[in-house]
């Protein structure tokens, strides 16, 4: 039972490192969320932190509202794809770790 005990620390702690390196990773990593057929683009990484906003120069005669709209879609869109991305990265981090009752990846 020792033993086995020693083993499951000893791969906690692996995974905790690798967990680590890869939110580390991820802070680095950009995804691109468009609204309006790309009429507005904006540049996140995956821990959200907004690198650009790009407007089509054709929008700065639209509707204040319209663009608005557009800028929260842009957002939505790639706060998603980030999401994706951070899951698809940290879900190979989990295998092979397996406690009852744990459900990894979150």
């Amino acid at each position: 039972m020792k033993g086995g005990m020693g083993q499951l620390m000893k791969q906690a702690q692996a995974m905790q490192e690798n967990l680590r390196k890869a939110q580390s990773e991820l802070a680095t990593l950009e995804v691109e969320g468009q609204a309006g057929g790309g009429l507005v683009k904006i540049t996140m990484t995956c821990r959200n932190d907004v690198r650009k906003v790009r407007l089509d120069e054709s929008l700065l005669k639209e509707d204040r509202e319209v663009v608005e709209d557009l800028v929260a879609a842009a957002m939505n869109d790639a706060v998603r794809k980030a999401e994706q991305m951070s899951q698809e990265r940290l879900a190979g981090l989990t295998a092979g770790f397996n406690i009852p009752g744990l459900n990894l990846p979150f």
